[in-house]
C-alpha cells in the first residue's frame, strides 16, 4: 500500500494510470489476480494490491515505480528522475521490469509458502515479519528465523495452537479497557499478555516501555510462551500503517470514535476514521464477538453492514438499541438504577453498584463507566466468569498502579490534583466533568498541550473545550518527542490564540514548554480549595510528575510550603 500525492487538476487521470501500471506489473511478475484498490482523498491517493507474502518488499518497489511513472506520463510538471542503483528506473520500463523480476527472485522464499499453506489449513495463527516466522500463539507457538525455515514435515504441528485474543480500539479509553481486561484475565487464572500506549506487559510485568499499540508490540506478546490470553490495544495509526497484527480474534472492542488525527494516512473525515477502526471486525469474522458502544450514534449507525455477532454497551441499560438487541437474543451491558447489568445468553447478571467501582470516581466519570461496561461485555465474550468480572470491577482503580496516568488523583492539604492522558476534546471534556464538581469555590488550573500531528482546527477545538470550563489559569506546554514537524512553541501559540478568541484574559495564560516545569508552575500557583487538572502525555514526563506528586503527598506538602527539590 502506498499513499502519495497526485498532481492538481489531473488526479483522476493519474490515479487511473497508476492503477493500470500496478496491475500490469503484477501480471508480469506472476502475482495474485486480485483487484487493485485505489482511493482518492484530500491529500492525494492511496493504492493497494495483494502480492505473495514472501515478496512484499518487491511489491513496495513496484507500487512506487507505478506511481512515479504515472506522474511522468500524466502531468505537465517535469518531475526529477530520481534513481538509486538496484531500484527500477521510472523512465525505462523494460529495464524496470527486469529489475523487479530480479528483486522478486532474490526475495522469494520457496520454503515459506508451503508452511503458510499448511498453517492456514490447520487454522493456526501466523506471524511473519522481516526476520522471523512464528506459527501458533503464546503458549502454543514456535518461531524460526526466516533464513532457517523447516519443511512442513519437520514441524510438530500437534504442539501448536492459538490463544484467546481480543483487540481493543477506539478514540478514547483503549488503554484503560486493555488494563481492565488484563486484570480480569489474570483473576480468572490465565497468564495475560497485553499491549498499550505505555508498553508491553506479560503477567503484569513491564517487558518494554513505549507506545506499543501497533502490530510490533502485538507480535512480541503473541510470541511469548508464557502468554495464555492476548489483549492488544489496536490504534488507528498501527492499522493504517501496518494493518492488524492478527488475522483472527475472538473478541474486538470499539470504545468510541471521535474526530482525531485527521490529515494522516488519508483519513480526513469521521467516516474515514470509523472505517479504519472497524477493520477489527474482519479479524473477528463470523465466529467471534464485536463489542460496540451504543452511545456513539455514528458508530451504531455503521454497524448494520458488519458480518459478525455484536454486543452492545451503554450508560443506559434501557437504551433502545440494547433493548432491541436483547429481544433478539443478543448480549448487552448497561447501567440501570446505579448498577451495572450484564445480559449474557439470556441471563441478567448484576455486576455491582457503579458508584462503588473505583474507576467510576464515585459515579462521576461517565467515560470510565462506559469503559467498565465495554470491558465487562468483552470479558464475557472471552468466557471469563461473571463473578470474576464483578470482582475486578469492584477493586480495579483503587490503587494508582492499576491504571497509571489515567484519572489519578492526589490531595495536598486543600488542593486536589487530577492527572490523565486526555489527548483530544472528548477526553478533555470527560476529565473536566470529573474535576469541576470537586472545584467548589476554589480556582481551576489546567495544563494544556497537543501533539504536532493534529490539524490546526483540531488544536483549536481542544482549546475551545478547555475555555468552556472557565479555568482560572491555563499553562500551555509542548509535548517533548511529539512535535511531529512543528516548531517548539507553535502549538502553544495556536492554543493561546483560540483561548483568547474564546474570551480568556491574557493574564490567565502562561507558556511553559517543558511538561514537568509546566506542572511545577501550576503547583506553585495553587492554594487551598483549588483543583489542578493535568493532562500529561509524554511517558517520561508522566513518570516524573507521578513520582513528584507521590513524594509531595507522602511528605505532607501543602500550598505555601517551599517546593522540595
Amino acid at each position: 500500500m502506498l499513499e502519495a500525492p497526485l498532481p492538481e487538476g489531473g488526479q483522476e487521470q493519474a490515479r487511473s494510470r497508476w492503477a493500470f501500471l500496478a496491475e500490469e506489473l503484477r501480471f508480469h511478475l506472476g502475482w495474485l489476480k486480485v483487484p487493485v484498490v485505489a482511493r482518492v482523498h484530500a491529500s492525494g491517493a492511496t493504492l493497494a494490491f495483494a502480492a505473495p507474502e514472501d515478496q512484499l518488499f518487491t511489491a513496495t518497489e513496484a507500487n512506487e515505480w507505478a506511481w512515479q511513472r504515472a506522474l511522468e506520463e500524466t502531468s505537465d510538471t517535469l518531475y526529477p528522475r530520481l534513481y538509486a542503483p538496484g531500484h527500477p528506473a521510472s523512465w525505462d520500463k523494460a529495464a524496470a521490469m527486469a529489475t523487479l523480476h530480479a528483486l522478486a527472485s532474490a526475495e522469494a522464499r520457496p520454503g515459506l509458502m508451503p508452511l503458510l499453506g499448511e498453517a492456514a489449513r490447520r487454522n493456526l495463527p501466523i506471524f511473519l515479519d522481516e526476520t522471523i516466522l512464528s506459527m501458533g500463539a503464546g503458549s502454543g507457538h514456535v518461531a524460526w528465523p526466516m533464513a532457517a525455515l523447516p519443511s512442513p514435515d519437520e514441524v510438530a504441528w500437534e504442539r501448536l495452537h492459538g490463544i484467546p485474543t481480543i483487540l481493543v480500539t477506539g478514540s478514547n479509553g483503549k488503554t484503560t479497557s486493555v488494563r481492565l481486561l488484563a486484570a480480569m484475565a489474570a483473576a480468572y487464572g490465565w497468564t495475560p499478555g497485553h499491549t498499550c500506549t505505555d508498553g508491553i506487559y506479560v503477567a503484569g510485568e513491564l517487558i518494554e516501555a513505549g507506545d506499543f499499540s501497533g502490530p510490533g508490540g502485538a507480535r512480541t506478546v503473541l510470541r511469548d510462551e508464557r502468554v495464555e490470553v492476548a489483549i492488544l490495544e489496536t490504534a488507528r495509526g498501527g492499522i493504517l500503517r501496518r494493518g492488524l497484527a492478527v488475522r483472527q480474534a475472538d473478541v474486538a472492542l470499539v470504545t468510541n470514535v471521535s474526530p482525531d488525527h485527521f490529515g494522516e494516512y488519508g483519513i480526513h473525515t469521521l467516516d474515514d476514521l470509523i472505517e479504519a477502526k472497524l477493520v477489527v471486525a474482519r479479524a473477528v469474522g463470523s465466529s467471534g464477538l464485536l463489542v460496540l458502544n451504543a452511545d456513539d450514534r455514528i458508530l451504531a449507525d455503521r454497524s448494520a453492514a458488519l458480518p459478525c455477532a455484536l454486543g452492545w454497551f451503554s450508560l443506559d441499560d434501557d437504551h433502545p438499541r440494547l433493548i432491541a438487541h436483547r429481544t433478539s437474543g443478543g448480549a448487552t451491558c448497561g447501567v440501570r438504577e446505579g448498577r451495572l447489568q450484564l445480559h449474557w445468553e439470556g441471563v441478567v447478571q448484576d455486576l455491582g453498584a457503579v458508584a462503588a467501582m473505583p474507576l467510576s470516581a464515585g459515579g462521576h466519570a461517565a467515560y470510565n463507566i462506559s469503559n467498565l461496561a465495554g470491558a465487562a461485555l468483552a470479558a464475557a465474550g472471552l468466557g471469563i466468569e461473571t463473578t470474576t468480572i464483578a470482582g475486578v470491577l469492584a477493586a480495579f482503580g483503587a490503587s494508582r498502579g492499576d491504571n497509571p496516568g489515567r484519572l489519578e488523583s492526589w490531595r495536598f492539604g486543600g488542593i486536589t490534583v487530577f492527572m490523565d492522558y486526555a489527548h483530544n476534546p472528548e477526553g478533555l471534556e470527560g476529565l473536566m466533568q470529573v474535576a469541576s464538581p470537586v472545584r467548589g469555590p476554589g480556582r481551576l488550573g489546567l495544563l494544556l498541550g497537543q501533539a504536532g500531528n493534529r490539524e490546526d482546527g483540531a488544536i483549536r477545538d481542544l482549546a475551545a473545550t478547555a475555555a468552556h470550563f472557565h479555568p482560572d489559569l491555563v499553562v500551555l506546554k509542548d509535548l517533548a518527542g511529539f512535535l511531529r514537524g512543528r516548531e517548539p512553541g507553535e502549538i502553544p501559540h495556536i492554543l493561546r490564540s483560540e483561548l483568547e478568541t474564546c474570551g480568556m484574559a491574557a493574564d490567565r495564560l502562561r507558556v511553559v514548554l517543558p511538561e514537568e516545569e509546566a506542572v511545577l508552575t501550576l503547583l506553585l500557583w495553587a492554594r487551598d480549595g483549588d483543583v489542578l487538572v493535568l493532562p500529561v502525555h509524554g511517558g517520561k514526563a508522566r513518570e516524573a510528575v507521578g513520582t513528584r506528586l507521590d513524594r509531595l503527598e507522602a511528605g505532607g506538602w501543602k500550598a505555601g510550603d517551599p517546593m522540595p527539590a
